[in-house]
């Protein structure tokens, strides 16, 4: 399924506090996520498989790296675990890296929350406010993402560009 969000992630040393506005907000809490998002060499984009007890997806993606609420363009793939999808990904392609996280994740209407913790590279929120193909336009997409953003309190000195498997393979060429 392809789709559109317009989607920011903002590092965020109190996660607690986001957590009890959205708590506040009524939000859907779906749970706590183990998550590892395998990254996959591609021409362009971004291939990742993650699994997850909750989130079971192969994805790939298109965005910019700007550290501002931007438009991403995603093809989601959503399945049961399978070590056969993972067996032929990594038959066919090279790991570019492993990105493992802890991911609590809400939501609010179209409106995706989560809050995450990566050893690595400490606590985040992101917003991804998702197209539902017939209602969502980029602008209200956008409008939503600023919405909570401000209502959130999230700074703009907060926001970050890059995604966490570009953090990583960043620290991991700096060692």
């Amino acid at each position: 399924m392809a789709h559109i969000n317009v989607e920011c992630k903002a590092v965020c040393a109190d996660l607690a506090t986001i957590e009890q506005q959205l708590i506040a907000l009524n939000a859907l809490h779906i749970g706590t996520d183990e998550q590892v998002d395998t990254y996959f060499v591609v021409p362009n984009g971004r291939l990742k498989l993650r699994e997850g007890n909750i989130e079971n997806a192969l994805i790939y993606y298109e965005r910019a790296d700007t550290a501002t609420a931007k438009l991403s363009k995603v093809i989601l793939y959503t399945h049961d675990k399978s070590e056969a999808l993972k067996a032929i990904l990594l038959a066919t392609h090279t790991v570019q890296v492993v990105v493992t996280k802890t991911r609590k994740i809400f939501f609010i209407n179209n409106v995706k929350f989560h809050l995450d913790t990566l050893a690595e590279l400490g606590t985040f929120v992101e917003i991804e406010a998702i197209s539902d193909a017939v209602h969502c336009t980029k602008e209200l997409l956008q409008v939503q993402c600023d919405y909570y953003i401000q209502l959130l309190g999230i700074a703009q000195h907060h926001f970050i560009a890059q995604s966490y498997s570009n953090m990583i393979m960043g620290m991991q060429s700096n060692s």
